[in-house]
Protein backbone atom coordinates (compact mmCIF):
# COMPACT_ATOMS: atom_id res chain seq x y z
CA UNK A 1 0.00 0.00 0.00
CA UNK A 2 1.00 3.80 -0.37
CA UNK A 3 3.37 4.62 2.64
CA UNK A 4 1.14 7.25 3.54
CA UNK A 5 -1.87 4.58 4.17
CA UNK A 6 0.29 1.99 6.07
CA UNK A 7 -1.13 1.51 9.30
CA UNK A 8 0.83 1.63 12.49
CA UNK A 9 2.61 -1.14 13.36
CA UNK A 10 3.83 -2.83 17.56
CA UNK A 11 6.72 -5.07 17.35
CA UNK A 12 5.69 -8.45 18.94
CA UNK A 13 9.27 -10.29 18.53
CA UNK A 14 12.77 -9.53 18.92
CA UNK A 15 15.85 -11.45 16.97
CA UNK A 16 19.57 -10.88 17.81
CA UNK A 17 18.37 -6.93 19.49
CA UNK A 18 16.61 -6.08 15.90
CA UNK A 19 12.70 -6.40 15.41
CA UNK A 20 11.33 -8.98 13.72
CA UNK A 21 7.46 -9.47 13.61
CA UNK A 22 5.16 -7.34 13.76
CA UNK A 23 1.16 -6.63 14.09
CA UNK A 24 -0.85 -3.67 13.89
CA UNK A 25 -1.67 -1.68 16.83
CA UNK A 26 -5.69 -2.78 15.78
CA UNK A 27 -4.81 -6.09 15.77
CA UNK A 28 -3.25 -5.91 18.65
CA UNK A 29 -6.19 -5.05 20.48
CA UNK A 30 -7.96 -7.80 19.22
CA UNK A 31 -5.78 -10.30 20.39
CA UNK A 32 -6.33 -8.61 23.68
CA UNK A 33 -9.86 -8.67 23.41
CA UNK A 34 -10.02 -12.25 21.96
CA UNK A 35 -7.66 -13.56 25.05
CA UNK A 36 -10.38 -12.59 27.12
CA UNK A 37 -13.44 -13.72 25.26
CA UNK A 38 -11.91 -17.27 24.60
CA UNK A 39 -9.11 -19.82 25.58
CA UNK A 40 -6.47 -18.82 23.11
CA UNK A 41 -3.76 -20.56 21.96
CA UNK A 42 -0.90 -19.78 19.74
CA UNK A 43 0.35 -22.55 17.81
CA UNK A 44 3.02 -23.20 15.89
CA UNK A 45 5.90 -25.31 14.13
CA UNK A 46 8.57 -23.08 16.31
CA UNK A 47 10.62 -24.55 18.88
CA UNK A 48 9.99 -23.51 22.55
CA UNK A 49 12.99 -20.97 22.16
CA UNK A 50 11.49 -19.85 18.74
CA UNK A 51 8.30 -18.94 20.19
CA UNK A 52 9.72 -17.59 23.63
CA UNK A 53 10.67 -14.56 21.24
CA UNK A 54 7.24 -13.71 20.56
CA UNK A 55 5.00 -11.00 23.21
CA UNK A 56 1.54 -11.15 21.82
CA UNK A 57 -0.69 -8.58 23.32
CA UNK A 58 -3.48 -9.92 25.71
CA UNK A 59 -3.39 -11.84 28.88
CA UNK A 60 -0.54 -14.40 28.91
CA UNK A 61 -2.02 -17.86 27.01
CA UNK A 62 -2.76 -20.52 29.50
CA UNK A 63 -1.75 -22.97 26.46
CA UNK A 64 0.60 -22.86 23.54
CA UNK A 65 1.12 -25.42 21.07
CA UNK A 66 5.31 -25.70 19.71
CA UNK A 67 7.25 -27.49 17.79
CA UNK A 68 4.17 -28.93 15.59
CA UNK A 69 2.00 -30.32 18.22
CA UNK A 70 5.17 -32.21 20.19
CA UNK A 71 5.03 -29.71 22.91
CA UNK A 72 2.11 -28.38 25.17
CA UNK A 73 2.94 -25.81 27.26
CA UNK A 74 0.91 -25.10 29.88
CA UNK A 75 1.33 -21.56 31.68
CA UNK A 76 4.30 -21.72 30.07
CA UNK A 77 5.59 -25.21 31.52
CA UNK A 78 5.89 -28.12 28.88
CA UNK A 79 3.66 -31.11 29.83
CA UNK A 80 6.11 -34.42 30.18
CA UNK A 81 3.13 -36.74 29.66
CA UNK A 82 2.24 -35.12 26.21
CA UNK A 83 5.63 -35.26 25.25
CA UNK A 84 5.83 -39.10 26.50
CA UNK A 85 2.65 -39.78 24.44
CA UNK A 86 4.21 -38.09 21.34
CA UNK A 87 7.55 -39.58 21.53
CA UNK A 88 5.84 -42.99 21.74
CA UNK A 89 3.62 -42.67 19.10
CA UNK A 90 6.18 -41.80 16.91
CA UNK A 91 8.85 -44.59 17.79
CA UNK A 92 5.69 -46.90 16.81
CA UNK A 93 4.59 -45.84 13.75
CA UNK A 94 8.01 -43.95 12.24
CA UNK A 95 11.55 -44.43 11.30
CA UNK A 96 13.69 -42.76 13.16
CA UNK A 97 14.44 -39.32 13.35
CA UNK A 98 18.55 -40.31 12.39
CA UNK A 99 17.56 -42.32 9.92
CA UNK A 100 15.57 -39.80 8.10
CA UNK A 101 18.42 -37.20 8.86
CA UNK A 102 20.92 -38.83 7.19
CA UNK A 103 19.07 -39.45 4.29
CA UNK A 104 18.11 -35.64 3.79
CA UNK A 105 21.82 -34.87 4.18
CA UNK A 106 23.17 -37.36 2.12
CA UNK A 107 20.97 -36.50 -0.88
CA UNK A 108 21.20 -32.41 -0.62
CA UNK A 109 23.71 -30.93 -2.50
CA UNK A 110 26.12 -28.44 -0.82
CA UNK A 111 25.68 -26.19 -3.86
CA UNK A 112 22.25 -25.27 -2.74
CA UNK A 113 22.04 -26.49 1.05
CA UNK A 114 22.41 -23.37 3.15
CA UNK A 115 21.71 -24.79 6.88
CA UNK A 116 20.62 -28.24 8.41
CA UNK A 117 18.63 -28.52 11.90
CA UNK A 118 16.74 -30.85 13.98
CA UNK A 119 13.67 -29.24 16.26
CA UNK A 120 13.48 -30.23 19.47
CA UNK A 121 14.91 -33.91 18.37
CA UNK A 122 11.31 -34.22 16.95
CA UNK A 123 11.81 -33.40 12.92
CA UNK A 124 14.68 -31.65 10.61
CA UNK A 125 14.64 -29.52 7.84
CA UNK A 126 17.30 -28.05 5.89
CA UNK A 127 17.01 -23.94 4.71
CA UNK A 128 17.83 -24.22 1.00
CA UNK A 129 18.67 -21.60 -2.07
CA UNK A 130 15.43 -22.50 -3.36
CA UNK A 131 16.04 -21.26 -6.98
CA UNK A 132 18.81 -23.68 -7.13
CA UNK A 133 17.06 -26.61 -5.68
CA UNK A 134 16.75 -29.62 -8.65
CA UNK A 135 13.36 -30.29 -9.95
CA UNK A 136 12.11 -33.40 -8.50
CA UNK A 137 13.87 -33.52 -5.45
CA UNK A 138 11.34 -32.95 -2.92
CA UNK A 139 8.73 -35.07 -4.73
CA UNK A 140 11.81 -38.04 -4.66
CA UNK A 141 12.29 -37.23 -0.61
CA UNK A 142 8.48 -37.45 0.11
CA UNK A 143 8.07 -40.37 -1.92
CA UNK A 144 10.91 -41.67 0.27
CA UNK A 145 9.55 -40.60 3.41
CA UNK A 146 5.79 -41.52 2.55
CA UNK A 147 7.19 -45.11 3.06
CA UNK A 148 8.77 -44.70 6.67
CA UNK A 149 6.09 -42.41 8.28
CA UNK A 150 7.42 -39.05 7.69
CA UNK A 151 6.16 -36.38 5.51
CA UNK A 152 7.83 -33.30 3.38
CA UNK A 153 6.75 -30.40 2.57
CA UNK A 154 8.93 -26.88 0.79
CA UNK A 155 7.61 -23.85 2.66
CA UNK A 156 9.74 -21.08 1.05
CA UNK A 157 13.55 -21.91 1.69
CA UNK A 158 12.85 -24.48 4.11
CA UNK A 159 12.25 -28.12 3.46
CA UNK A 160 10.41 -29.41 6.24
CA UNK A 161 10.72 -33.30 7.26
CA UNK A 162 7.87 -34.57 9.90
CA UNK A 163 6.72 -37.60 11.17
CA UNK A 164 3.02 -38.40 10.45
CA UNK A 165 2.06 -38.18 13.76
CA UNK A 166 3.39 -34.71 14.77
CA UNK A 167 0.85 -32.25 14.13
CA UNK A 168 -0.72 -29.34 15.41
CA UNK A 169 -4.16 -31.09 15.20
CA UNK A 170 -3.88 -33.56 18.02
CA UNK A 171 -2.47 -31.10 20.25
CA UNK A 172 -5.30 -28.80 19.54
CA UNK A 173 -7.74 -31.73 20.80
CA UNK A 174 -5.86 -32.29 23.54
CA UNK A 175 -6.46 -28.27 24.42
CA UNK A 176 -9.96 -29.08 23.54
CA UNK A 177 -10.76 -31.88 25.92
CA UNK A 178 -8.72 -30.17 28.75
CA UNK A 179 -11.21 -26.58 28.64
CA UNK A 180 -14.08 -28.49 27.86
CA UNK A 181 -14.11 -26.29 24.24
CA UNK A 182 -18.08 -26.98 22.83
CA UNK A 183 -16.50 -25.21 19.62
CA UNK A 184 -12.70 -24.54 17.86
CA UNK A 185 -11.40 -22.31 16.04
CA UNK A 186 -8.11 -22.03 13.62
CA UNK A 187 -6.20 -19.79 11.76
CA UNK A 188 -2.84 -20.26 9.57
CA UNK A 189 -0.98 -20.33 6.34
CA UNK A 190 1.49 -22.67 5.60
CA UNK A 191 1.17 -26.45 4.57
CA UNK A 192 2.08 -27.40 8.14
CA UNK A 193 -1.09 -25.17 9.38
CA UNK A 194 -3.45 -27.58 7.25
CA UNK A 195 -4.33 -30.43 9.45
CA UNK A 196 -5.05 -27.97 12.21
CA UNK A 197 -7.35 -25.85 9.69
CA UNK A 198 -9.18 -29.22 8.82
CA UNK A 199 -9.68 -30.42 12.35
CA UNK A 200 -11.26 -27.01 13.22
CA UNK A 201 -15.08 -25.94 13.70
CA UNK A 202 -14.44 -22.82 11.61
CA UNK A 203 -10.89 -22.01 10.02
CA UNK A 204 -9.89 -19.10 8.80
CA UNK A 205 -6.86 -18.33 6.26
CA UNK A 206 -5.28 -15.50 4.61
CA UNK A 207 -4.88 -14.53 1.05
CA UNK A 208 -1.16 -15.25 1.01
CA UNK A 209 1.25 -17.45 2.20
CA UNK A 210 1.74 -21.36 0.80
CA UNK A 211 -1.58 -22.57 1.17
CA UNK A 212 -3.21 -19.34 -0.80
CA UNK A 213 0.00 -20.43 -3.07
CA UNK A 214 -1.43 -23.94 -3.74
CA UNK A 215 -5.06 -22.55 -3.61
CA UNK A 216 -5.67 -25.58 -0.81
CA UNK A 217 -8.99 -25.18 1.04
CA UNK A 218 -11.77 -27.56 2.94
CA UNK A 219 -15.40 -27.16 3.42
CA UNK A 220 -16.54 -24.28 5.36
CA UNK A 221 -12.57 -22.54 5.31
CA UNK A 222 -13.33 -18.44 5.10
CA UNK A 223 -10.43 -17.01 2.92
CA UNK A 224 -10.07 -13.61 3.87
CA UNK A 225 -9.52 -10.81 0.67
CA UNK A 226 -6.25 -9.50 2.30
CA UNK A 227 -2.77 -10.22 2.53
CA UNK A 228 -0.56 -9.73 5.08
CA UNK A 229 -0.06 -7.58 7.75
CA UNK A 230 -3.80 -6.35 7.06
CA UNK A 231 -5.03 -10.53 6.56
CA UNK A 232 -3.56 -10.79 10.49
CA UNK A 233 -5.78 -7.89 11.29
CA UNK A 234 -9.27 -9.21 9.50
CA UNK A 235 -8.88 -12.51 10.77
CA UNK A 236 -8.03 -11.52 14.33
CA UNK A 237 -11.41 -9.23 13.69
CA UNK A 238 -13.16 -12.48 12.59
CA UNK A 239 -11.86 -14.27 15.29
CA UNK A 240 -12.98 -12.29 18.16
CA UNK A 241 -16.41 -11.80 16.65
CA UNK A 242 -16.88 -15.48 16.55
CA UNK A 243 -15.86 -15.88 20.08
CA UNK A 244 -18.12 -13.17 21.39
CA UNK A 245 -21.28 -14.99 19.50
Amino acid sequence: MPDADAPRLLCVEVYEGKPLSYVTETAAGLLAELGRAAVFVPTTTRTREQYARIHLPGPAPAYAICANGGHLLVDGVPDSDWRAAVDRRIAAECASLEEVRAHLLRTADPAWLLKERVAEDLFAYLVVERALLPDGWVKELGAWAEQRGWTVSLQGRKVYAVPRPLTKSAAMREVARRVGADETLAAGDSLLDADLLAAADRAFRPSHGELADVGWTVPGLVVVPEAGVAAGEEIARRLALAAHS
